[in-house]
């Protein structure tokens, strides 16, 4: 069998921009997916309504032409769901429309993966693993989509260290192993935050370094530290990078 050769540059520019973002409850991850180019959400949540229009043009600004007010969502609520979403958008030429895959939150859909787990087996134990196995495997799966954008969110947890007593902040899943491995899955981990302007305005930003509290990454090393709410500003200034 031939070699199969190719160039960083050219993987690069093909495989479209993996990201995860993790970030408190009512921040706006869910509001993100409307500012990613041509979204598609993959969703096991009930919290869907942050997209409405009066909402985004509160968040984006009146008649924000990158802002996408009516977005199509596949609703998950087992396995076969992401297996039967992922064949879809591998196989049918339907998908061709989407540029950015949206999965919110990574979170939820885990939890969701997890009861259906326990509702299988005697010991809890053996779900947790069947979790850690399948949710893994679909990580991966929903990384690596050629040629799309890929935007997970997750909710956020505190880690505390039990030799040094440090606590940090990090994305959140069911389960003690699956959490803290889940930036190695992604060259793009950034974190969703709300601060307050001089004047006492709350403002959100998107963390894409990491500090002594929170984990953040940006391999891409286009970001700077401080970036805007807005995923398709995220995704052209690495594409540009590239």
């Amino acid at each position: 069998m031939p070699l199969d050769w190719s160039t960083t540059s050219h993987v690069q520019s093909s495989g479209g921009v993996k990201v995860l973002i993790y970030g408190n409850s009512g921040y706006g991850k869910t509001a993100l997916c409307a500012t990613a180019p041509a979204p598609l959400i993959l969703s096991a949540e009930a919290g869907l309504l942050v997209l409405n229009k009066k909402n985004l043009e509160k968040l984006y600004g009146v008649g924000n032409p990158s802002i996408t007010y009516e977005i199509p969502v596949l609703k998950i609520s087992c396995v076969a769901d992401l297996t039967d979403a992922l064949n879809w958008i591998l196989t049918d030429p339907a998908a061709q429309q989407f540029q950015t895959i949206c999965l919110d939150s990574i979170t939820e859909i885990a939890e969701v993966v997890l009861s259906n787990a326990k509702k299988l087996v005697k010991d809890p134990r053996q779900a947790y693993g069947e979790l850690i196995e399948k949710m893994e495997n679909t990580i991966r799966a929903f990384r690596d989509i050629p040629g799309k954008n890929v935007y997970m969110s997750a909710k956020i947890e505190a880690y505390k260290d039990e030799f040094t007593g440090v606590t940090t902040f990090g994305p959140s899943m069911p389960g003690k192993k699956l959490g803290p491995s889940l930036p190695y899955f992604f060259d793009e981990v950034l974190r969703l935050g709300v601060n307050k302007t001089p004047q006492g305005e709350p403002y959100r930003f998107v963390q894409t370094a990491a500090d002594f509290q929170n984990i953040a990454k940006d391999r891409s090393g286009a970001l700077d530290a401080i970036e805007p709410p807005h995923l398709a500003h995220i995704f052209a200034k690495i594409r540009q990078a590239s």
